[in-house]
């Protein structure tokens, strides 16, 4: 296969995968928006259930739930019949996911699933299954075509559910008022808690550079070249009155030929751009981006406090 056939192949893939998309966009009504209220209204958890690729699927589902707010659990269709049944409690609402409904596991323990919790919602793509003729609420992942050339390969059934299960996280966040700060009780770590939660304070330099304003030229390279910044921050007192960076320096090289005259105050740029130690240092990064610099000024109420580079924030994920 050459290299545009391999693009032609990728790109109809996309294409039958949205139109199926699209279908089920179209589709979204009453049933949709019932199996929501019944899922947040519910007094137990949410046990999501699979078998095969839509088992995948299940668990991909349950992920999302768990960290949008709606406490789920995974329950594998094969071994629900031998033992697993005992993690549904009468309070817990069933979301079994089938595109048949009538694989021989799913039909099995259809009963149970009815029986043991409060509501059964089914997520099928067959109206006429054991499971659909079961279930309390049909979500309507039916598909035209698979995307696979064969029409047998989960592909467009798959991407359906998933974006089905993406609907009810969404909408259930929405009715919670679901908000970055719930978000983030259940994100501690890695480069998404970091984002959420990393303070400025946490990723300082052990550096603090700083020059009066009356300060030589040589003195202002010794300060700047004492730190891995290119920067020096001018105070007077406590008060920050501007900031050198090298390439302030190399300007007034360029321009001047006598600077044994020249101070500090001569060569700083006023104004420079500070942020609180406190604040988040996701904002830190939005305002070295938003004016595309290098490094900021921190401060402890309005005092100078240390530097944060943007290098070092990128190291650390911030984003």
């Amino acid at each position: 296969m050459s290299g545009e056939n391999i693009i032609s192949v990728a790109k109809q893939t996309l294409s039958i995968e949205i139109s199926e998309l699209k279908r089920l966009q179209d589709r979204i009504g009453i049933d949709f928006e019932k199996a929501v209220q019944i899922i947040h209204n519910g007094e137990g958890k949410l046990i999501v259930v699979g078998i095969g690729k839509s088992a995948h699927v299940a668990n991909k589902i349950v992920a999302t739930l768990n960290s949008t707010g709606t406490p789920s659990q995974f329950l594998h269709a094969s071994e629900a019949i031998h033992g697993d049944l005992g993690v549904i409690q009468k309070k817990d609402i069933v979301l079994c996911i089938s595109n048949s409904g009538s694989s021989p596991e799913i039909v099995n323990i259809v009963p149970y699933l009815k029986e043991y919790s409060s509501a059964l919602i089914a997520m099928t793509g067959n109206f006429t299954s054991k499971l659909a003729e079961a279930a309390d609420v049909i979500l309507n992942a039916e598909i035209e075509v698979e995307a696979c050339p064969n029409n047998l390969a989960p592909t467009s059934s798959t991407t359906v559910q998933m974006a089905l299960g993406d609907a009810l996280a969404v909408c259930l966040m929405s009715l919670k008022d679901f908000k970055d700060r719930d978000f983030v009780r259940f994100h501690p770590g890695g480069s998404l808690g970091k984002n959420l939660t990393a303070k400025v304070e946490q990723f300082l330099s052990s550096k603090k550079p700083h020059v009066s304003p009356e300060a030589s030229v040589k003195e202002v390279i010794i300060s700047i070249s004492s730190s891995s910044h290119g920067i020096t921050i001018v105070t007077e007192g406590t008060e920050i009155i501007g900031v050198i960076t090298d390439g302030d320096l190399r300007r007034m090289l360029l321009n001047t030929t006598d600077f044994s005259e020249i101070c500090a105050r001569d060569i700083m740029s006023l104004n420079p751009k500070t942020i609180e130690k406190t604040a988040l240092a996701k904002e830190a990064m939005k305002i070295l981006k938003y004016y595309n610099i290098g490094q900021l000024i921190v401060t402890e109420n309005a005092e100078y406090f240390g530097i944060i580079d943007l290098h070092k924030l990128l190291d650390e994920g911030i984003n």
